[in-house]
């Protein structure tokens, strides 16, 4: 197989496999990956190893001076948040390695947005 061919077989596994972490994601509430995998016929690990490449491909394909610049919008509340005297009760969220505190008076919106930053940080 010649260079242009593997390109185009490597083009085409990753376009597959993209469609496949889409599908993965976008699954029903409270399907776990797991059963997701079961229901497609992969293996959790060949899910992960898919989606592992699919990230890669992904960076690979950013112009290069995107990648040390890249800038993640942080509202303005979270960095200078006031003070809320009801603001004692509430539930303590920590997921690699951030710890937020939520209570009443947060937003759905800035929660999202908070859970998906933490979600893709390394």
């Amino acid at each position: 197989m010649n260079s242009t061919t593997s390109m185009v077989a490597t083009h085409y596994r990753l376009q597959e496999w993209a469609e496949q972490v889409r599908a993965c994601q976008n699954r029903p509430d409270g399907t776990k990956v797991i059963d997701w995998c079961t229901q497609n016929g992969i293996t959790r690990a060949d899910y992960y190893y898919r989606l592992r490449k699919v990230r890669e491909a992904c960076l690979e394909s950013m112009p290069k001076d995107m990648l040390g610049a890249s800038i993640v919008p942080v509202p303005a509340e979270i960095m200078n948040p006031k003070p809320d005297p009801n603001a004692s009760v509430g539930l303590d969220i920590s997921a690699n390695g951030f710890t937020i505190h939520v209570t009443e008076a947060t937003s759905l919106e800035l929660l999202s947005t908070i859970l998906q930053v933490i979600a893709h940080a390394q």
